[in-house]
C-alpha cells in the first residue's frame, strides 16, 4: 500500500458537508477594492441614511456581508445622483456551499495563492526527508536520520497531491487512512534518492505475484525496480550468516511442537485481529503509559509487508501500523517496539553529544545495530505469556537459504515452517528483494540483523544496564560503560516496562527459557 504522509499533519476539508472553500481561504472577495472615500470621524452617521457606491464597500464584516456604515450628510445628494442599484444580498463566507465539482478548480486557484512552507511551495522546492526513527543520528538532523531496518518493502514515498488545512498540535496524534494501491501521490520534490527499502520494492510486484502463484509456484519472478541500487549496497547485504542458524531452527521447532503449525500458533497466542477503534483505543492507552500523547501521529494501512514502521513525516514521528498484524495480544507487543523502543531512544539520543554523524565519529561509536532491532524485538515479545521469538527466527533461516536458492526452492523450502503460500511469498520476497531474476542464488541480508541482535542481548543480559543503554540513545551495548560518564541524563526518558529492572531481567529469563535457548551455546558462539 502506498501511504500517505502529506496526511501526519493536514485535515482535507472536502469531507464537510458546510465548510469554508478554498476562495474562503484568500479572501472575502476576489476583486481589488475601489478607492475608499475618507469621512469626518466627528460625523455622526445616520442609522438609515443611503449608501453612496464609493463608500459601499469601504468595510468587509467578519462573516463577509457588507459593513452598515452610512456615509456623512454632505455625500448624500452626490450619492443620489449616481446610485446605482444595491448587489443582491450574500450568503455569508462562512456558510457558503462549494459545489462538488468546481471544487477543484478552486482549490488549483488557492494553492497558487496561499502561502506555503518552503517544501511544499514547487517542485525544485527542498522537501524534508521522510526519516525513520530506527537509527543512529548519523546527520544534521541527528537521529530523525532514516533507517531501513523496519522500512516495508511496500512502503512508498510521496506527498499527497491534493491541500489541506493545518491541523493544530494539540489535536494530534491522528489515525489517517491510507491510500489505496495505484494511487500513490509523485514522490518527493527533492529527494534525490527514495528509502533503501522502498527503492528494493519492485515496480511489477503484483503482476509477478500472480504469475508465481499462476504456475503452481514453479515460475522465478523477475523484478523490475525504480532506481537500480549501488553495487556497494547490494554487495553489503548478499551474504547470509549461519552463526545464529542452529539457535533459529531451535525456536521454530519448539513452537512446532506446542501448537503444530505456526497458522495454529498465531491464533492461539495473537488473538483476534482488532477493529480500527480497538487499534486507535490500544494506541492511546499506550501513549498515556509512555507520556507520549501528541508527540506520535498514527497512521493505519492494510498492506505494510512489516508489522508497523515508525518514520518522521514533515517533522512530525509518524507510527504507520499493519492492521492485518494488529492481534489483541500482539498490537502492544509492537508498540513497545516502536514507540518504547525505537522512538524513545530516538528521544533520548538527540540529548547527548554523539546525536550527529561527526559526533558519532568522535567518540568512536560502534554502529548502533544489531543492539537496537535486537531490544526492540525483545521487547515485542517481552510480556506475552508465550513469548516464543518466531518471526525473527523465521526471517534469520529464510535469508539464509535465500543466498543458495532460487525464489521458487526457497518458497518449497521454507513450507517446513509456513503453510500459508500468502505468508511464504512475504518471507521469501522480503529475502530475495533487490533481485532482478530470481532464479539466482542470492539473498539480501538486513533481515538477520533481529535474531542476531537478539542472541547477543541475551547473551549479555546479566551485565548490561538496561536503563543507561536506553538512556544513551542510539547505542551499541558495547558501548555503555565507556560512554555512561558523558551522558546527558537530565531529561531522558525510560519505557515505562523497563522501570523495574529485576522484573525486566525475570522477562528476558523466561524468553530464554521458553525458546529453549542454551546459554551454555551462547557463551561459546560469543566469548
Amino acid at each position: 500500500m502506498v501511504l500517505d504522509p502529506g496526511e501526519v499533519c493536514m485535515d482535507r476539508v472536502e469531507g464537510e458537508g458546510v465548510g469554508r472553500s478554498s476562495r474562503d481561504l484568500l479572501e472575502p472577495e476576489s476583486r481589488a477594492d475601489p478607492p475608499r472615500t475618507t469621512t469626518d470621524p466627528g460625523t455622526t452617521p445616520k442609522p438609515r441614511a443611503k449608501r453612496s457606491n464609493a463608500t459601499k464597500r469601504e468595510q468587509v464584516s467578519h462573516n463577509g456581508l457588507p459593513a452598515q456604515t452610512d456615509p456623512p450628510d454632505s455625500e448624500r445628494g452626490s450619492s443620489r445622483a449616481r446610485a446605482t442599484p444595491r448587489p443582491p444580498l450574500r450568503r455569508p463566507l462562512s456558510l457558503e456551499m462549494t459545489p462538488q465539482r468546481l471544487r477543484g478548480s478552486q482549490e488549483q486557484m488557492a494553492d497558487r495563492r496561499i502561502l506555503q512552507p518552503p517544501w511544499r511551495s514547487g517542485a525544485a522546492a527542498p522537501s524534508p526527508p521522510t526519516r525513520s526513527l530506527t537509527s543512529p543520528s548519523l546527520g544534521p538532523g541527528g537521529w530523525m536520520r532514516r533507517s531501513e531496518s523496519t522500512c516495508s518493502v511496500n512502503y512508498s514515498l510521496g506527498l499527497r497531491a491534493s491541500k489541506g488545512q493545518l491541523r493544530p498540535a494539540t489535536s494530534l496524534p491522528h489515525i489517517a487512512k491510507g491510500v489505496g494501491v495505484g494511487m500513490g501521490p509523485p514522490p518527493l520534490p527533492g529527494s534525490s534518492r527514495p528509502c533503501l527499502l522502498v527503492a528494493l520494492r519492485p515496480l511489477n510486484l503484483e503482476q509477478e505475484k500472480q504469475a508465481f502463484f499462476q504456475s503452481d509456484y514453479k515460475y522465478e519472478p523477475q523484478f523490475e525496480y525504480a532506481q537500480p541500487e549501488p553495487s556497494s549496497v547490494l554487495e553489503k547485504y548478499k551474504e547470509g550468516s549461519g552463526l545464529f542458524l542452529e539457535q533459529a531452527v531451535g525456536i521454530m521447532e519448539c513452537v512446532l511442537r506446542k501448537f503444530g503449525a505456526y497458522e495454529d500458533f498465531e491464533e492461539a497466542t495473537g488473538g483476534s485481529v482488532l477493529p480500527k477503534s480497538r487499534v486507535w483505543a490500544s494506541v492511546r492507552r499506550y501513549l498515556h503509559k509512555e507520556g507520549c500523547v501528541g508527540e506520535v501521529v498514527v497512521c493505519l494501512s492494510e498492506e505494510l509487508l512489516s508489522q508497523a514502521v515508525m518514520m518522521v513525516e514533515s517533522c512530525r514521528p509518524t507510527l504507520t501500523i499493519n492492521l492485518a498484524g494488529a492481534r489483541q495480544h500482539w498490537l502492544e507487543g509492537m508498540l513497545r517496539h516502536e514507540i518504547g523502543t525505537h522512538y524513545l531512544r530516538g528521544v533520548n539520543n538527540n540529548l547527548q553529544p554523539w546525536s550527529t554523524a561527526a559526533g558519532r565519529k568522535q567518540f568512536g561509536l560502534k554502529p548502533a545495530n544489531p543492539t537496537e532491532e535486537g531490544l526492540a524485538s525483545l521487547h515485542s515479545v517481552l510480556l506475552r505469556k508465550q513469548p516464543y521469538l518466531w518471526r525473527a527466527a523465521l526471517l534469520y533461516y529464510t535469508v539464509y537459504h535465500a543466498a543458495s536458492m532460487s525464489f521458487s526452492q526457497l518458497f518449497a523450502h521454507i513450507a517446513r515452517f509456513v503453510q500459508d503460500p500468502a505468508v511464504r511469498w512475504e518471507y521469501c520476497l522480503r529475502a530475495k528483494r533487490g533481485q532482478t531474476d530470481t532464479s539466482q542464488p542470492g539473498c539480501f541480508s538486513k533481515d538477520q540483523v533481529y535474531l542476531d541482535g537478539i542472541l547477543r542481548i541475551l547473551r549479555h543480559r546479566r551485565s548490561i544496564d538496561f536503563k543507561m543503554l536506553t538512556s544513551l540513545g542510539k547505542v551499541s551495548y558495547e558501548d555503555v560503560e565507556r560512554l555512561r560518564h558523558l551522558a546527558v541524563l537530565r531529561r531522558t526518558r525510560i519505557p515505562h516496562f523497563m522501570q523495574d529492572q529485576e522484573r525486566y531481567l525475570q522477562h528476558l529469563d523466561h524468553i530464554v527459557a521458553i525458546n529453549e535457548v542454551d546459554d551454555a551455546q551462547l557463551q561459546h558462539l560469543l566469548p
